[in-house]
């Protein structure tokens, strides 16, 4: 039953945010529901999955297990990391593919410094974290990841290269590399080794809910802020159309923002209006990408502000981590030799 509602109320929660602009966040067709009241199923549904849990002698989630403050904050901080990385990447990636026309193997390979960079930070990031707790290790790194990318997103242009992205792609990925280590030993320092498995599996699964969120609010605010910003664009640029022409090249950019587009190289954003002559035809193109690219780096950048704000409140929350202490075992064996200590004195 655990696993039903869970499903049931992801489903609904990443549905209605995933498909809220393709319904204009009304009534799903002819079904009778809107987009609203499949978002508040959804959290219901997860309200009442963690009620159910409370009562079952073997749950599927210990609600136990946030008891342990450094814990319940790890996993806040998993959430909201994996939340704010994907809500990064996607717009990104987007961007890369079509306004700046790389293939998929060239975005790739644009921020593959970062990879690099958080694979050679990121061993000793752990080991430093086992010495000295996870704290300061976690709020620095999460910070220069946010840096990063705000670098990124500051850099990003019509022109922008893939040298235009090193730099920032660096910082990122020494933040990055600085985060994931600390965050697992911060989580399972103190859970005791028969609850370590399902922690483990909590501490996954808040990653996982954190992508799957993170995916669909930013696709969500993205295609609104591409309903503004195309319109804007194209009526700023539509002044260089014949009258005839101005009209069909607004309302086809009004409808790129509703229905959305495909990603890849030589992205306008739009389709030629029927019956217009050759001449105009090529101007309208030279335009339809001139409209798209200024659109979508706008609505882009007006996006990111919201994971970046989010992974910068998220640097701040881990102050709440308590300092390091001893591993549970470790206390219990101490408690055990105060005992025989005592009895023999």
């Amino acid at each position: 039953m655990g696993v039903v509602l869970a499903t049931a109320g992801l489903f609904a929660v990443v549905f209605g945010l995933i498909e809220g602009q393709r319904f204009n966040w009304g009534e799903i067709g002819s079904y009778g529901i809107t987009i609203p009241e499949v978002i508040i199923g959804g959290v219901l549904l997860l309200a009442v999955f963690i009620v159910w849990e409370r009562f079952q002698a073997e749950p599927l989630m210990p609600l136990s297990l946030f008891r342990n403050r450094n814990f319940a904050v790890a996993n806040w901080i998993a959430a909201a990391i994996s939340f704010g990385m994907l809500s990064l990447f996607l717009p990104i990636v987007i961007y890369l593919q079509s306004v700046r026309g790389f293939s998929a193997l060239t975005a790739g390979l644009t921020f593959a410094p970062m990879s690099l960079m958080s694979m050679v930070v990121a061993p000793f990031a752990g080991r430093f974290a086992d010495k000295v707790g996870g704290k300061y290790i976690l709020l620095a790194g999460i910070s220069l990841f946010t840096i990063g990318f705000g670098l990124v997103t500051y850099v990003a242009g019509p022109d922008s290269t893939w040298l235009t992205f090193l730099a920032p792609a660096i910082i990122a990925g020494a933040g990055m590399g600085m985060t994931f280590a600390p965050m697992t030993t911060v989580a399972m320092r103190n859970i005791s080794p028969q609850m370590s498995g399902a922690a483990s599996g909590i501490l996954n699964t808040t990653r996982q809910l954190g992508a799957a969120v993170g995916s669909a609010v930013v696709g969500a605010l993205l295609q609104n802020q591409l309903a503004t910003t195309l319109h804007n664009q194209a009526v700023s640029h539509a002044g260089a159309l014949p009258p005839s022409a101005r009209d069909q090249f607004i309302a086809a950019f009004s409808s790129v923002a509703s229905n959305g587009f495909q990603i890849g190289t030589g992205q306008n954003g739009a389709k030629l209006p029927a019956g217009l002559p050759p001449s105009v035809q090529h101007q309208i193109t030279a335009l339809a990408h001139d409209v798209f690219v200024s659109g979508y780096i706008d609505a882009m950048k007006a996006t990111l502000v919201v994971p970046i704000a989010f992974l910068a409140f998220t640097a701040l929350t881990t102050l709440l981590i308590r300092r390091r202490q001893r591993p549970a075992a470790s206390q219990g064996k101490q408690v055990q030799e105060e005992k025989v200590a005592a009895a023999a004195g």
